[in-house]
């Protein structure tokens, strides 16, 4: 949970605000699913192995629909609770900073690349890869550590409540997070998918770089900058423009 001062008021305000449309969307079916998956007509577990993420029938049998379909399944009330309640108190932000479309683009983007790093990450001719290869991976998990890079980056001095005790900035959270997700991947511990966790930073990562240094996205930005520059000049107008060019992106 983060805790921050809003700029609108002097005291402090817990959560990100209401949910968005996106936000809505999303959790949506997400319950959906879940309440599907634990309704009587289905024995529990029967969707997972036709839609959780198993790189062996990925590749071996061609199901490539469960890079997108596992994102929409959970292990119990608290597995979706948690991500559903990390889904907005990170995404609520992000969403109404770029706008719904590109939150949902980028979201499908980390949870789908995770996914697929995930079962490359399976290939690999290492003892601690080969369980990943036969064992279904499910839940929002991947789409919501990319979510939690970026508001990283986007507030990077943001505190965050970690295990809900102490504040730490948003870029050491994320940080450590990054590393018992490596540590864990490495050493295949818990029964978590600790690949996906790391893809889904891995990806976030990847993404807003390449969308940061879009050259056409550069030229206009430069080209209005410039415009800004000569009306100031001309009528002592104040420019605005990206602090320190940290958070420019394409959407």
């Amino acid at each position: 949970m983060r805790r921050y001062r809003s700029p609108y008021a002097s005291s402090f305000s817990f959560g990100p605000g209401p949910i968005s449309t996106a936000l809505k969307a999303l959790i949506g079916i997400n319950v959906f699913v879940f309440l599907l998956e634990v309704s009587p007509t289905l024995k529990y577990g029967t969707l997972i192995p036709l839609f959780g993420l198993t790189p062996a029938r990925v590749v071996g049998e061609l199901k490539v629909w469960q890079p997108v379909t596992y994102m929409f399944l959970h292990d119990g009330f608290f597995h979706i609770f948690f991500n559903m309640f990390a889904l907005w108190m990170f995404g609520a932000e992000l969403e109404r900073i770029w706008g719904s479309r590109y939150f949902l683009k980028f979201y499908f983007v980390t949870g789908v690349g995770a996914a697929v790093l995930t079962v490359l990450f399976s290939l690999l001719p290492f003892a601690f890869t080969q369980p990943l290869y036969s064992v279904p991976t499910i839940g929002a998990s991947g789409a919501i550590y990319g979510l939690l890079l970026a508001y990283a980056l986007y507030f990077p001095d943001r505190p965050i409540y970690m295990y809900f005790l102490f504040p730490i900035p948003a870029r050491v959270f994320v940080a450590i997070m990054g590393a018992i997700a490596l540590l864990a991947s490495l050493s295949n511990v818990g029964g978590v998918a600790n690949a996906t966790h790391l893809a889904g930073l891995l990806v976030g990562y990847a993404y807003l770089k390449n969308a940061r240094i879009h050259p056409l996205s550069e030229l206009k930005y430069r080209y209005l900058k410039w415009k800004i520059n000569r009306v100031r000049k001309k009528f002592d107008v104040y420019s605005g423009g990206r602090a320190d060019d940290w958070d420019r992106r394409v959407h």
